[in-house]
């Protein structure tokens, strides 16, 4: 019996002894989604690392991807910037929408001549994507332009070509500002597009704005900084032109009602200050987890809301407000495992 209890106190010795690193080296996490926040959660899990030897793999493959991953229960957590449906809900019941920040879809473009300063006005934007608007010298660009020498030159609509919550969010918004796509089209993580052509993930779109002159798009837009091609002033429901900003992201989120499951959209917010094609982003997880792997994915949520919400602004995204960020953790203390 001694002997048995000087063996067990050794080993509790080594334990203590090993670095926290060390042992949290044992537990690892894997997730996949959205590519819109990939640039912060990319940031995020390598400091989460780095702190706490949690090592969580997490593939941008799309919020289609992400939603369909968690749902097999193939990965840890989904990550989407679309709100599931109810048809993927029915699936997968039980799934938390946690927001972890929100962030802008900018409005890119690559015309020679033209760097900076273009405004759009949401009627000009669902023509173009429809297809409807072929010329950049038309006059519903022209007329919000004066002084801009736009040349008579083909109009290239570039689009996700793969299930995305960036396209949930841009389509949200035409959607809300323009009846003909409303009816035409609609809001969807994937739609069937009038015209254009396709890139894989943000990055692929971004690629192809950069390797096609006349082109225009959405993207994230830490991705049209990242890949230095200019985006344009959109505008705001009272008539003001709004650059995609930090600020403007953030005040995209002041005036909209939160519901307490967090499912909400941020797009054409009434608040004047506010670019007006905005969404959360939101963690995908399971309302009732396993074991020591749901403390692992509860620590983390929480370090991400908490600690983590410093990492954003550098990165073009908007940490949340207070009210957010408090009704988020709710929902994370509701986790059971």
């Amino acid at each position: 019996m001694t002997r048995l209890r000087s063996l067990a106190l050794a080993l509790l010795a080594l334990l203590v002894a090993l670095p926290a690193s060390t042992v949290g080296a044992q537990m690892s996490l894997n997730g996949a989604g959205a590519t819109f926040p990939a640039p912060l959660y990319t940031k995020w899990f390598n400091e989460y690392a780095a702190r706490t030897g949690t090592q969580i793999n997490y593939q941008a493959i799309g919020s289609g991807g992400g939603i369909k991953a968690v749902t097999d229960r193939t990965v840890d957590f989904g990550a989407s910037d679309g709100i599931m449906t109810a048809e993927q809900n029915a699936a997968a019941p039980g799934m938390l929408h946690i927001p972890t920040v929100s962030g802008a879809v900018a409005v890119t473009y690559n015309v020679p001549g033209m760097e900076s300063g273009l405004k759009i006005t949401p009627a000009a934007l669902a023509s173009i994507f429809l297809g409807e608007v072929t010329k950049w010298d038309d006059s519903i660009i022209a007329d919000q332009n004066p002084g801009m020498m736009l040349p008579n030159q083909d109009i290239i609509v570039v689009h996700r070509s793969d299930s995305s919550g960036t396209t949930f969010i841009f389509t949200n918004y035409l959607s809300k500002v323009s009846p003909s796509w409303q009816q035409q089209v609609g809001a969807s993580t994937a739609v069937n597009w009038p015209t254009g052509l396709g890139g894989q993930g943000n990055s692929g779109v971004a690629n192809e704005v950069k390797q096609n002159p006349g082109s225009i798009a959405y993207v994230e837009l830490a991705y049209a900084r990242q890949n230095a091609i200019p985006v344009s002033d959109v505008q705001h429901a009272s008539g003001v032109f709004v650059a995609p900003t930090l600020e403007s992201t953030t005040a995209a989120a002041e005036g909209v009602a939160l519901p307490d499951d967090m499912k909400v959209m941020l797009t054409n917010s009434p608040n004047p200050t506010a670019y007006p094609i905005v969404g959360f982003t939101w963690l995908l997880v399971r309302q009732q987890q396993d074991g020591a792997k749901g403390q692992a994915v509860v620590d983390m949520l929480n370090w991400a809301l908490n600690d983590g919400q410093a990492y954003a602004a550098e990165l073009d995204y908007a940490p949340l407000s207070p009210g957010a960020r408090d009704k988020a953790l709710v929902l994370v203390q509701s986790i059971t495992y």
